[in-house]
């Protein structure tokens, strides 16, 4: 008497049958090794078991198999990312050092209030409160691209403005790389 197998069992072993010598070339050409290929392999046939009678419902078994290949794959190239240990007398970076753009704080806070009603409340909602354009532009009653172009030159005379008043200086790529300091002194 022979024991009752698991439905969809059939159906796995066909399908595993006709492909498996192809997934194994497509783990091994994508494995790290040929035991990586080999684990990856039997974890596939393990989805496939797992799926019981679904597995035979499936349209394109092939697909399926070279899917969840792909995935242990994947999974597998996760683990694998390299592990660094570091020394333990590694110096932690300084906190107190903040980035120049960051240092600006103290002069926007000054400048904004001298800019004109509608530059400082689009800058302030969009730039400092996070606002997008178009929700601005809804509130405002504006178009999107009048919206946008009053951004831009609200933006443009508070840049001018940080140059004049607080010595601002950008790098080649139009960063902040320094500034003389709140006062532009």
């Amino acid at each position: 008497m022979s024991e009752p197998r698991e439905p969809g069992f059939d159906c796995v072993l066909r399908a595993w049958q006709a492909h498996e010598g192809e997934l194994l070339g497509f783990l091994a050409h994508h494995a790290s090794d040929a035991d990586a290929a080999q684990d990856l392999l039997q974890e596939v046939f393990v989805k496939a078991l797992r799926q019981g009678g679904g597995f035979c419902a499936l349209d394109n078994p092939r697909a399926w198999l070279f899917q969840v290949a792909r995935n242990a794959l994947i999974d597998a190239g996760r683990l694998q990312r390299p592990i660094v240990e570091l020394p333990d007398d590694l110096a932690a970076p300084p906190t107190d050092e903040r980035a120049p753009v960051d240092d600006l704080d103290a002069c926007i806070a000054r400048k904004l209030p001298l800019l004109g009603p509608e530059d400082r409340d689009i800058v302030q909602r969009c730039d400092l409160d996070g606002l997008t354009v178009r929700a601005y532009a809804e509130a405002a009653g504006l178009s999107l691209p009048a919206a946008k172009a009053r951004l831009l030159r609200a933006r443009k005379r508070l840049r001018d403005a940080l140059v004049e008043h607080c010595g601002v200086r950008f790098d080649p790529d139009g960063s902040v790389c320094c500034h003389a300091g709140p006062d532009g002194g």
